[in-house]
């Protein structure tokens, strides 16, 4: 009877281990099936601009990568606060993401006192897509032909020249403003909807000076109908070998490029962020898609998600600084 009693005693153990083994397998299984079912993505602007190609591009191959589709859904709006408030109120599931701006994700909480979603807080970052160089360009008549010649000009002439942007508290007026404090010159802002009227302005002379992110500027560039006098980026430009780099020019604190990157929501399990990631390095080392990406004046990135969110820091800290200082606010 005891060795009856012993004999099935060890086969429930035997049962149970082999239970527990085909569970824990089973549950590996379950986590290594993501994702299982089409990816939503939400992109925070209207289709068309750079925040959307960028989205379509990599988000239709990262979907091929996965195994899913992954959908590309436009909620414009609000400076792009409607979609981001969106996302950061998704399911932290893996299968609702967005895209992260700098005015997302900076230009917006310093802009305006409330907003509905935390950028630090309400996402998890996962990876930047690209970077795009920002430039500051001139009219052809300027007087100045250079960069240390442009600012010497701006300091003798206070207020007598004005520059546009893209709107108020946008981005590119927050660039122009961070310029001002960096070499202590007084230029007027001129606000428009968007750099499109503002590089047809600067084109025809109505303001002199533009602070635009490149794309948008290179084709008067390449025609001559815009003087570039420095870009803000890494290195300097094979399209544009004479101009010089923020930093080269003295200035590193204004040397930020753009960027346009991945988010989850807060809470979304690490495996599903790192698959996410992966993909995404994948796509961003095709030859069509970096070619793809030049013709946007981009350049791809692929940092970690760590690396993500300190960039994510240091253009929302380098925002609060500007406003601040230059005391901007819009009501919301």
């Amino acid at each position: 009877m005891m060795k009856t009693q012993r004999t099935m005693t060890f086969g429930r153990l035997v049962l149970a281990a082999t239970v527990g083994m085909m569970g824990m397998t089973a549950g590996a299984h379950a986590q290594s099936s993501y994702p299982n079912k089409p990816i939503r993505l939400i992109v925070p602007f209207a289709p068309g601009g750079s925040t959307d190609i960028i989205a379509r591009l990599v988000g239709d191959r990262m979907g091929k990568e996965l195994g899913q589709p992954v959908v590309i859904e436009n909620k414009g709006g609000g400076g792009g606060s409607i979609g981001a408030t969106e996302a950061a109120r998704a399911a932290p599931d893996g299968y609702t993401l967005s895209i992260a701006t700098v005015s997302t994700m900076a230009v917006n909480p310093a802009c305006y006192e409330k907003l509905s979603y935390d950028p630090l807080k309400d996402f998890q970052p996962v990876t930047n897509f690209a970077n795009t160089a920002n430039v500051i360009a001139v009219n052809p008549k300027f007087p100045a032909k250079d960069f240390k010649s442009f600012v010497e000009e701006l300091k003798a002439n206070p207020n007598k020249y004005s520059y546009g942007s893209s709107g108020t508290c946008g981005v590119l007026h927050l660039f122009g403003e961070a310029f001002r404090g960096s070499t202590d010159t007084d230029i007027v802002h001129v606000p428009y909807r968007g750099s499109g009227p503002a590089v047809i302005d600067t084109v025809a002379g109505q303001v002199q000076i533009i602070f635009d992110n490149l794309p948008s500027s290179m084709p008067q560039i390449e025609a001559g109908r815009l003087t570039p006098m420095a870009i803000a980026w890494p290195e300097r430009l094979k399209q544009l070998p004479d101009v010089p780099t923020l930093a080269e020019a003295g200035y590193p604190e204004l040397n930020q490029p753009v960027w346009y990157g991945l988010l989850a929501p807060a809470g979304t399990p690490m495996e599903a962020v790192n698959t996410l990631r992966d993909a995404a390095v994948k796509v961003l080392a095709q030859p069509d898609v970096i070619e793809a990406l030049a013709k946007q004046g981009a350049a791809p990135s692929g940092n970690t998600p760590e690396e993500f969110a300190a960039e994510i820091k240091t253009q929302y800290d380098w925002a609060k600084e500007i406003t601040e200082k230059q005391n901007i606010k819009l009501e919301q």
